[in-house]
């Protein structure tokens, strides 16, 4: 008991010395830490000396009323107050500012003068209950990769990355050092990311069903009229009061073949300036196609046509597949070289994967380095999802035009999927199913594709089908971005 009271009575003591100890810094304070008013007016000379570069490290005075050495032109806003620290907290809390961001117009420049080296267009500032509505559609994200399990690899940073954007005070996403605009400006906002994803996606993908089958090349390349279609429904835009010219047209075109390093790649050689819209676009439908086209293949496709069964793709040799890359890389280069950039990181990743001869170089491609990359991309493109350049009417557009272009590539590869069972023989009918994976979502679509004709028959397995429609879409979308930069790159 007389230990107890011993331990009560330090603590009392211990308590009271820190009150004392933080009266006495609070009550001296504006004196000690910080330069006030009055100690300010100081003789010019002696104020000048002490800011001179060459000045020794001394202060003026003594006791209370010396000038410490770079508060000499100090003023009230320094003082130390109470009250003042008090409101500051509150001030500092994120329902304060969000409650008090105002809408700041965007400059009359449109370049932000800190990155005058890689100009980015203002978008301004929304008010801040816009950004909490960004934030929430983040957590919404997030919950459909976690709880729906829509391509979490991609959906989760992307959602986190909408909600750290978003967080009002923070900061992540301002130029030039927010840790999302750095990641944002280093290789989502050029050619770098994305490039690095067709080297993985070369190296994760096996051309053996394409090769096997070369028919169903059509099928990739007819889902690529959802790219072109959407063409039209930028001019169709334009007639209600948008204004989209048809280098950004193109860039959003690209959105159809659900391709999301493509349309990176893309908008950054003809509409930079919509370059974090169309990132967003292109990447969340290509997460949702789980969501967006089951319904579009049912509608199009009969109870008897998704029942079709299909011999699993013939043994592809090693050669074949070897060779493959390099004639896919030498045709490139001969008859569209603006599209050699993706097709060539595409052919080299998958080269060095069947070669065999660099299988350390090949499982780092497709592993830890495929990784890293899709993890900085996504928090990359989550950075753009802020309500300046979301919540507008040509951003809103855009998503809109996105939705379409892909919805009309996955009905075109179905319905050349039915055209094609006209003139192909008896118990040689394709599923129509595989042609919805024609968009180049790898291997997602194909998975989807499957799964649908699952859901008829347990029994049916067309993933390996699906599979040669759905990497002929990546060499379709690269084929359709190398047209648009050839036709229009040299018009910027």
């Amino acid at each position: 008991m007389i230990d107890l009271n011993k331990n009560f009575r330090k603590q009392v003591l211990f308590v009271t010395c820190a009150i004392m100890a933080v009266a006495f810094v609070l009550s001296t304070g504006s004196k000690v830490l910080a330069q006030t008013a009055e100690a300010s007016s100081v003789p010019t000379a002696v104020a000048a000396e002490a800011v001179a570069p060459s000045a020794p490290l001394t202060s003026e005075g003594q006791g209370l009323d010396r000038v410490i050495k770079g508060t000499e032109n100090w003023g009230e806003e320094h003082d130390v107050n109470v009250l003042k620290f008090i409101k500051n907290i509150g001030k500092s809390t994120g329902i304060y500012q969000i409650i008090n961001q105002k809408r700041v117009e965007p400059s009359v420049s449109g370049v932000l003068p800190e990155v005058e080296e890689a100009p980015q267009k203002d978008w301004g500032k929304a008010p801040g209950w816009q950004s909490l509505i960004m934030i929430a559609i983040g957590f919404l994200i997030v919950y459909l990769a976690v709880g729906k399990g829509f391509e979490p690899l991609l959906l989760i940073p992307i959602g986190f990355g909408t909600i750290l954007v978003n967080i009002v005070g923070a900061g992540m996403g301002d130029l030039p050092d927010g840790m999302l605009a750095i990641i944002y400006k280093a290789g989502v906002g050029n050619e770098f990311f994305p490039m690095l994803i067709f080297m993985g996606i070369g190296a994760m993908t096996d051309f053996g069903p394409l090769i096997a089958n070369p028919k169903t090349a059509i099928l990739g390349g007819a889902a690529q009229f959802g790219v072109f279609f959407t063409l039209f429904g930028v001019a169709i835009m334009n007639m209600f009061g948008l204004n989209y010219n048809i280098m950004q047209a193109c860039a959003i075109g690209i959105i159809g073949g659900a391709d999301g390093p493509t349309s990176i790649y893309v908008s950054g050689k003809l509409a930079p300036e919509l370059m974090g819209v169309i990132a967003v676009a292109a990447y969340s439908y290509m997460a949702l196609v789980p969501m967006i086209q089951p319904p579009i293949m049912k509608l199009l496709t009969t109870k008897k046509e998704r029942l079709i069964h299909m011999d699993n793709p013939r043994p592809v040799s090693k050669a074949e597949k070897v060779l493959f890359p390099l004639m896919l890389l030498v045709l490139t280069i001969l008859l569209l070289p603006p599209a050699a950039p993706l097709i060539g990181m595409l052919a080299f990743g998958n080269f060095v994967k069947e070669s065999g001869a660099a299988a350390r170089i090949s499982k780092t491609m497709e592993n830890e380095l495929m990784n890293i990359v899709s993890i900085l991309l996504s928090l990359g493109v989550g950075s753009q999802m802020t309500p300046e350049k979301i919540i507008k009417g040509e951003s809103v557009g855009i998503i809109v035009l996105g939705l379409v272009a892909f919805g009309v590539a996955t009905a075109a590869g179905l319905l050349m999927a039915k055209l094609m069972n006209v003139f192909l023989p008896k118990g040689k009918k394709i599923n129509p199913l595989i042609g919805s994976a024609g968009v180049s979502a790898v291997p997602m679509a194909a998975r989807v594709a499957h799964k649908v004709a699952q859901s008829e028959d347990p029994s049916n397995f067309i993933l390996m089908n699906a599979m040669g429609p759905n990497v002929a879409g990546v060499i379709g979308t690269a084929m359709a971005a190398g047209v648009f930069i050839a036709t229009y790159g040299g018009l910027r």
